[in-house]
C-alpha cells in the first residue's frame, strides 16, 4: 500500500478513447490525479 509521499508505480489502464494510458506518458509534463469510482460504470 502507498504512504503519504511515497512515488506511484507505473501503470497503465484503458481510457474512455479506447487507449491505453501510462503514468509515465505524463512524467515531468503535467501533474496526474487518479480517482477511482468502484462500481460506477458497471450496472446496478
Amino acid at each position: 500500500m502507498l504512504q503519504k509521499g511515497d512515488v506511484a508505480p507505473d501503470f497503465t489502464l484503458p481510457s474512455t478513447l479506447k487507449k491505453d494510458i501510462s503514468l509515465s506518458d505524463f512524467k515531468g509534463k503535467k501533474n496526474v490525479l487518479v480517482a477511482f469510482y468502484p462500481l460506477d460504470f458497471t450496472p446496478g
